[in-house]
């Protein structure tokens, strides 16, 4: 059994780091709340972007618009949402692992854009193609990153580097849910929206476009990748804020169960040092009789 001087450098060591758990999971919480904030206002305006954009595609010939017009799939891109930090729980281990997934069943050659550290340095040390990197993002991602990254993937994909472009991130349901998905970007397409991709269509109605609807859409094609590309990043970082909260809680009370199992057996080796020395003051005191 250890002494009761290992055992109180244990319970100070582990009360150190519950402090900082606890403090970790506070500030996680504060900017959570930020975060949430920022997801909830844009998911309001890109869903409605999203259909204008539907029905202006079903109004002309996708065709004659570079980034929904069709053609031979080639090398395929992967743009990879992760942190720049860890601490998060399993955050940056769902996203690598689905990551992963999607290159082994992949046919086709295969590029990544990392977005975050964590997944950059993975797929680096893996001798996975990456084409583009960014990092340090920060904790409040703002339009102008996202409209920096959105030029970034729409050149590759007018350049013929990429034919296809997918996000990889991780969708902010609630601080203990959070789901990584898999969002087509590129090339634009009516069709149903989310986790496969697409702009979600309607029906065309009776309207009257001024300027011509391929004018209109030529205009509103790069808004919504950046538009896209910011909510996703909104949607990362929230989702990364919840996870850490979540693994800071969960780690603070992991600490306090280790601190309640140490001081037990601090307390019964302090019994058991007491009892010993009781013991040998009385064996000495009849050896003196």
């Amino acid at each position: 059994m250890p002494n009761t001087r290992d055992l109180k450098r244990r319970i100070r060591s582990i009360q150190s780091t519950q402090h900082i758990t606890r403090a970790m999971k506070m500030v996680a919480a504060a900017k959570l709340r930020k975060a949430q904030a920022q997801v909830t206002a844009a998911r309001p305006y890109a869903a409605k972007l999203e259909e204008v954009i539907g029905r202006l595609i079903g109004a002309v010939e996708p065709e004659t618009q570079p980034l929904a017009a069709s053609r031979e799939i080639k090398k395929v891109g992967y743009v990879l949402f992760t942190g720049d930090r860890g601490l998060a729980g399993g955050y940056n281990a769902n996203l690598i692992r689905l990551t992963e997934e999607r290159l082994r069943v992949e046919e086709r050659a295969v590029a990544l854009v990392a977005v975050g550290r964590k997944g950059r340095d993975f797929f680096r040390r893996r001798r996975v193609e990456i084409v583009r990197d960014f990092t340090e993002i920060g904790d409040e991602p703002d339009l102008t990153q996202a409209r920096e990254l959105a030029r970034q993937l729409v050149d590759l994909y007018l350049a013929g580097t990429l034919d296809e472009v997918n996000l990889i991130y991780t969708r902010f349901y609630s601080a203990l849910r959070q789901v990584p998905q898999v969002d087509r970007l590129l090339p634009i397409a009516a069709g149903a929206g989310g986790a496969t991709g697409g702009v979600a269509g309607g029906p065309l109605g009776d309207y009257i476009y001024e300027p011509a609807p391929d004018a209109v859409l030529q205009a509103l094609l790069p808004r919504y990748c950046e538009i896209k590309v910011y909510r996703a990043l909104l949607e990362a970082k929230a989702s990364e804020h919840g996870a850490r909260m979540t693994a800071m809680d969960s780690a603070t009370e992991n600490a306090a169960e280790m601190i309640d199992r140490l001081t037990l057996s601090f307390n019964r080796a302090r019994q058991a040092a007491i009892t010993r020395e009781i013991l040998e003051v009385v064996a000495g005191a009849e050896a003196l009789q």
